[in-house]
């Protein structure tokens, strides 16, 4: 009986070409998104646990951590594309598209719901056409759930665009997002 040698493909899992010489090649890129990701693997990859840091980093830089970041990050940290993907898609801070232009967020916590956020979170879903975590088809919100603005003596509450708004109710809800849409004729 012969005996093979046990090989395996490590390109999948950026440890054949991690490290400095993947770093290297991406710093190169004719991609900015690539050469981005290697300007900013280039500064945090050698501080413990860098993951988080360098996909902070590049949505801060980009807007959000598009694929070909994804695959940098896992040769240079020598990490697999799961691993670096697993983390993106574990925190709903992450994102791998493009932010939409407006963020709506509607308040989920306790006095929110006592006050009609439910009523008030189903009918911004149905105004946007979308579902918390997602954007609309053209790009102009996006809607996530946030657990407590702080408002809770004027609930129900949102925020647009990092603006705080209390004692929100379906009618003044479309009268904000109208307004807000507007804003940008």
């Amino acid at each position: 009986m012969q005996q093979r040698e046990a090989t395996s493909d490590l390109a999948s899992s950026g440890g054949a070409r991690g490290g400095q010489m993947a770093l290297d090649a991406a710093q190169a890129s004719p991609t900015p998104a690539i050469a981005a990701t290697a300007r900013i693997l280039a500064r945090l990859k050698d501080q413990p646990g860098p993951l988080l840091p360098v996909l902070h980093a590049v949505q801060h830089e980009l807007g959000c951590i598009p694929a070909p970041a994804v695959q940098t990050i896992a040769e240079a940290l020598n990490l697999s594309r799961a691993e670096v993907h697993g983390v993106i898609t574990f925190y709903p801070h992450f994102r791998t598209e493009p932010p939409a232009r407006h963020k709506l967020e509607v308040c989920r916590a306790e006095s929110c719901q006592a006050m009609g956020g439910e009523r008030l979170a189903e009918h911004a879903r149905a105004a946007l056409g979308c579902d918390f975590h997602s954007r609309t088809l053209d790009g102009e919100f996006s809607l996530e759930p946030v657990y407590c603005l702080g408002l809770c003596a004027q609930s129900p509450a949102v925020m647009i665009d990092g603006r705080p708004q209390a004692r929100v109710t379906p009618d003044k809800l479309d009268r904000l997002l109208a307004r807000t849409r507007e804003a940008r004729s």
